[in-house]
């Protein structure tokens, strides 16, 4: 009877339908096979009845490390005008996991009352549906909280969970929302602990009838949006989500619309302080959240203070580190430029005795080089002064030519008509009158450059014979 007891309250609270007749009649019709059960609900056009219910639950617990224990969960100021079973017939998720949870501690909306210990885990499991399986397990009292833990889902699927959830309900309900965070429930609450805020939890049903009037009137409400984005971290996050669907299960979310407001706690736990099941007005949710508030305000005051109190200390006790690092410093600085001083005059020593052995050196080099290519600029020259042999009387087979240089000096010679351009060049190479080595003998009217391609001519062949005036014209 446990069993049939937890899988009514549970198809009560997925589907929002409040008459157990009727439930009991559909889970009948399955097999009481809750997953087919709720699988078929949710693809027919069955509509629920209305439902009015308004309902404000607090629980305490210890935040101890024991597993978990739906029993500790005990109603505190609830209000609810339903007449079905109570949402604290259902069982948490037991062995049938084999995970352990990611303990959750609990605690009253006063956060005065400490009254008893749950572990509120987070499953890495299947899907939706198969993970509502898990529910009418063997029981919670299994599960340790001390076993190794796993996050709720890799953190870029409960990212993008938060992203596609934030996105789905702007494009259903308008601009005008709380300021819902993009990302995992577990980074939305480390958020929250930096901010020095508490964190609004709402779990979205879209399934369910009251959910659309709710997120229109009460939550897309303009002074409850504004209150929200002030004073706490929102995230949101559908039961039909993976991460949506663990912490409706985790925080025993039996109506809806659900709302919650938690904070962080140490050891990756987290301080269920007030939650809300079932539609609520503007005003009446406006209530609820500035009582929480008020009772969280000196939690949270001492919490700055106290992280405000440990950033001085840490300031102060760097401030003391780094006078005592700068003072060995200065000693290590101070010893360490004397040496590097005597080292500077040492190298700057050794430095202009190599460079002016360099410069000797370089000067020796200079000169010996000079020498070798004025011995080989006159050994050229008498060469080719040599290869010239004797210059030829005048006659009909021998050329004239008269060079023009640069400086405006001639030279004037006779060639033998069938000698080459080569040797007009050897010429003016063995007159010595030029520095340099690149220049071209050129002829006026009609201009004609005897370059390298011309050099095997004979005078006669290129048409200087029997004489010819050519110029020198240096290449650039």
């Amino acid at each position: 009877m446990v069993d049939v007891a937890d899988k009514l309250t549970y198809f009560q609270a997925i589907t929002g339908l409040e008459d157990p007749d009727l439930c009991t009649e559909i889970l009948a019709a399955h097999g009481w096979d809750l997953e087919l059960a709720i699988s078929s609900f949710t693809g027919t056009n069955v509509t629920p009845p209305d439902n009015s219910t308004r309902e404000t639950t607090t629980a305490s617990v210890d935040g101890g490390g024991g597993g978990t224990r739906s029993s500790d969960l005990e109603p505190h100021g609830r209000v609810s005008e339903r007449s079905g079973p109570s949402a604290n017939g259902v069982s948490g998720p037991g062995l049938a996991w084999k995970l352990v949870t990611l303990p959750i501690s609990v605690i009253s909306g006063s956060l005065g009352l400490i009254s008893g210990a749950i572990g509120l885990g987070f499953w890495a499991a299947g899907g939706v549906l198969s993970y509502s399986m898990g529910m009418i397990g063997l029981g919670s009292g299994s599960v340790r909280a001390g076993e190794a833990s796993a996050r709720l889902v890799p953190m870029s699927a409960a990212a993008s969970e938060a992203m596609n959830f934030v996105l789905a309900f702007e494009r259903d309900y308008g601009s005008r929302r709380p300021n819902f965070v993009s990302e995992g429930f577990m980074d939305a609450l480390q958020r929250s602990r930096n901010e020095f805020k508490l964190m609004f939890v709402y779990l979205h049903s879209p399934d369910h009838p009251d959910t659309p009037l709710f997120c229109e009137r009460t939550l897309c409400s303009e002074f409850l949006v504004d209150f929200v984005n002030e004073n706490f971290v929102p995230w949101g996050g559908s039961i039909r989500a993976s991460e949506g669907f663990k912490m409706c299960n985790s925080l025993k979310a039996s109506r809806f619309p659900f709302c919650a407001v938690v904070m962080a706690a140490t050891n990756q736990r987290i301080a269920l302080l007030q939650q809300v099941e079932g539609p609520k007005s503007p005003e009446e949710m406006l209530v609820i959240l500035q009582k929480v508030l008020e009772e969280s305000a000196p939690v949270l005051v001492a919490a700055r203070l106290d992280a405000e109190e440990r950033r001085i200390n840490t300031r102060l006790r760097e401030e003391q580190d780094a006078a005592y690092r700068a003072a060995l410093e200065a000693d290590q600085a101070r010893e360490r430029q004397r040496r590097e001083e005597q080292e500077r005059l040492e190298r700057e020593a050794a430095e202009a005795e190599r460079k002016r052995k360099e410069e000797e050196e370089a000067c020796e080099r200079a000169a010996r080089e000079a020498a070798e290519k004025e011995a080989a600029l006159v050994k050229m020259r008498q060469e080719k002064a040599l290869s010239l042999g004797a210059e030829p009387e005048k006659g009909p087979n021998v050329t004239q030519v008269l060079v023009r240089f640069p400086t405006g000096e001639r030279k004037e010679r006779r060639f033998h008509s069938d000698a080459t351009i080569q040797s007009l060049y050897d010429y003016v190479d063995s007159l010595g009158c030029l520095e340099v080595d690149n220049y071209s003998l050129v002829s006026n009217f009609p201009r004609v450059i005897y370059g390298p391609e011309k050099l095997s001519l004979t005078l006669k062949e290129a048409g200087l014979h029997p004489q010819a005036g050519l110029f020198v014209e240096l290449n650039s």
